[in-house]
């Protein structure tokens, strides 16, 4: 498994909207082949700023992901709302413990 952590920082006044078009986003994602799990998170310290941690079974099913309608639908009212580029980080998964 793949897991990918992504930080964005949302302008400010932006944040309700860009929450509800990234709930729609995950709730599409769920459906397509190859996603296990996600996570939107939102730091204590700094409320225009979201991470959101995506663990899909392959880099490659994560990739087909983005070329989705569903995908691409929420992207372009997503980016009007953040206020500079997404930064990405994966990670091989070599431990999957849940309760």
């Amino acid at each position: 498994m793949m897991t990918i952590v992504t930080h964005v920082h949302v302008k400010e006044g932006a944040e309700p909207e860009w929450d509800a078009a990234m709930r729609q986003r995950l709730e599409a994602a769920r459906e397509k082949p190859g996603w296990v799990a996600a996570q939107l998170m939102l730091p204590l310290d700094n409320l225009s700023k979201r991470i959101i941690v995506g663990t899909w079974q392959t880099r490659a099913d994560w990739e087909a992901w983005h070329s989705d309608e569903a995908f691409t639908e929420t992207r372009k009212r997503l980016e009007g709302l953040e206020s500079g580029p997404p930064e990405h980080w994966w990670h091989e998964v070599i431990l999957d413990s849940k309760r």
